[in-house]
């Protein structure tokens, strides 16, 4: 329950977004416009907006298009070839072979196949029922745009929490590799692996919501000041992309590292614990917000405290998956370095040579 009442908090606004374009596209197409049943201005407006944001102005383009290609193919056909089960087949397969031609997205391909499904069957086909219908989706596109503008969702808020949700399943990844690789168990390090291949659909999630933001702050009075705030946000992308991908693979190397009985440094596994703190502070501080300040100058100081203990003696005796666990820590720590706001080369600064300097005496050797 709790669950489900939290996807409803974060489609609210869409869900009334649809609704309200629905009612007004269809009282526009009537009343000012003049139509007697402009079926496809609501259809128009619901599928210009959609629950998901993102690329509403390309929807809405495509959409037009797409019911101007089934509409007219239909209307063209049928008035030649009559109604039937074999004219349908001609008619959807021709509306959507142009469609494909036209553009190929998914939206003007379907709507162009429904168009001429809706004509063929429904619809009768007229002199000006195409060119009606046509309107009627400009209109419901229009009004989708409109009703976006007037109502518009937080552009922050969604790609915010989604971002605070993949930093939080990072955080949880990394304490139970730490957790398996100290009890050498490899059941819960692949318990970890699991659940990090699955954070790709909220990767996907995330950037969808940025462009959804971008829009926003773009189309909408109300939101025009959060421009700076959505490109900010917009720059975490990439580097949290990237440092999930190097937690699966320093996850996997970990996986192998217990199966296959290497040397392991107990210094590497308090690495990784520490890493998972750090992630931890880092989610917060996004969370809280990009622009709070004493939130991202604690991540950055916990995130350059690993680092500074992520050295190549770790794993002087060490065998491959040791040496790779500690290069995708490595690379991780500048990742989120970034997503904090550092530098690339200032947060590769921050780590220690990858190879020991020949001028400092080594370290004692100890029994492992």
């Amino acid at each position: 329950m709790r669950a489900s009442w939290s996807r409803l908090r974060l489609t609210a606004i869409p869900i009334l977004q649809c609704a309200l374009a629905a009612g007004c596209a269809w009282w526009v197409a009537t009343v000012p416009i003049g139509h007697q049943k402009p079926f496809f201005a609501p259809i128009a407006a619901v599928v210009s907006l959609g629950v998901a944001l993102g690329a509403r102005f390309r929807r809405s383009v495509e959409l037009v298009v797409g019911v101007a290609v089934g509409v007219g193919i239909g209307d063209v056909l049928i008035n030649m070839i009559g109604s039937g089960a074999w004219q349908i087949v001609l008619v959807v397969a021709l509306a959507m072979i142009a469609a494909v031609l036209l553009d190929g997205g998914p939206v003007i391909t379907v709507q162009a196949a429904s168009s001429a499904v809706l004509v063929a069957t429904l619809l009768p086909p007229g002199a000006n029922g195409g060119f009606d219908r046509m309107i009627d989706a400009l209109t419901g596109g229009l009004v989708g745009v409109a009703v976006v503008a007037m109502v518009p969702t937080n552009p922050i808020l969604r790609a915010k929490d989604t971002a605070g949700e993949i930093l939080g399943v990072a955080a949880e990844v990394l304490r139970m590799c730490a957790d398996g690789l100290m009890e050498q168990n490899a059941k819960t390090i692949a318990e970890s692996l699991h659940l990090a291949r699955d954070t790709q659909a909220k990767i996907d999630a995330l950037r969808n919501d940025l462009r959804g933001g971008h829009e926003i702050s773009r189309i909408s009075p109300l939101h025009w000041n959060t421009r700076a705030k959505v490109a900010r946000l917009a720059e975490i992308a990439d580097p949290l992309d990237n440092a999930v991908r190097n937690i699966r693979v320093l996850v996997r190397r970990s996986l192998s590292l217990v199966r296959d009985d290497e040397i392991l440094d107990p210094r590497l596994v308090d690495e990784v614990e520490k890493l998972s703190h750090a992630v931890e502070t880092v989610r917060s501080a996004t969370l809280a917000g990009l622009e709070d300040r004493p939130g991202l100058a604690e991540a950055q100081r916990e995130l350059r405290a690993v680092a500074a203990g992520a050295r190549f003696d770790l794993v002087r005796k060490a065998g491959l998956s040791a040496s790779v666990v500690l290069a995708q820590l490595r690379s991780t720590i500048v990742d989120l370095l970034q997503v904090t706001g550092v530098d690339r080369k200032a947060a590769l600064a921050t780590l220690p040579p990858t190879v020991p300097n020949p001028f400092v005496p080594p370290e004692p050797d100890i029994t492992w």
